[in-house]
């Protein structure tokens, strides 16, 4: 079973959907001993970073997330769920993470002025050439696209970057260190390619893939 995480900020009627789609139980709690019970915990999020944050330690389940992963239970962020898994965040000021990746959270710069800020559509992954492929996106090719909605992305974290992206420069899409991984996209509102990185989530156990 599937804990999704909650603790006033995400989008957890469109995961719920999605989880029931693929035939995986998923509960929704901001109760830790019921979310303890979950064989892998997923950290949602919407909105700004400071806020969530401090929702997130308002609610006492931060110190929740950085337990999970050092247990090495299987744990994904997903969008504003995967920025609060790093350092710092200079979103509209300096504000701390849970620090479980290296790196920190920057603005999308206004390079291309045919581009628009915030990033929101389909864009497609490109995985690095020098690293294994990340069990998330087994059934993943090169090239598929998934659906984003960002202003801000994760830099200074080549160590743990599992997918990129372009949008006037090469973006972090994804991010992963041992049980811990992140998705800058969103997997519930990326059809079937988003539908499979959640079956690959699920597979996890504390070896990797089944």
């Amino acid at each position: 079973m599937t804990g999704i995480i909650d603790y006033g900020v995400g989008n957890l009627f469109s995961l719920c959907c999605s989880f029931a789609f693929i035939g995986e139980e998923a509960l929704v709690s901001g109760d830790r001993a019921e979310l303890s019970r979950c064989d892998r915990i997923l950290l949602p999020g919407v909105g700004a970073f400071a806020d969530a944050a401090q929702k997130l330690r308002d609610s006492g389940l931060d110190d929740f997330v950085r337990e999970t992963a050092s247990r090495g239970k299987p744990l994904l962020g997903i969008c504003l769920g995967m920025q609060l898994l790093f350092e710092k965040s200079y979103e509209f000021g300096e504000y701390e993470g849970l620090g479980l990746l290296r790196g920190n959270i920057v603005p999308i710069p206004d390079q291309d002025r045919t581009l628009k800020i915030p990033q929101i559509g389909w864009n497609a992954l490109h995985f690095p050439k020098d690293k294994p492929k990340s069990p998330l996106f087994r059934d993943v090719n090169e090239g598929d696209c998934v659906y984003f909605v960002h202003s801000f992305y994760a830099t200074d974290c080549d160590d743990s970057v599992s997918a990129t992206t372009e949008y006037g420069i090469e973006l972090t899409a994804a991010a992963e260190k041992g049980s811990v991984f992140g998705t800058q996209f969103h997997p519930e509102k990326s059809g079937k390619v988003g539908l499979s990185i959640l079956r690959a989530f699920c597979a996890l156990d504390l070896g990797g893939i089944l």
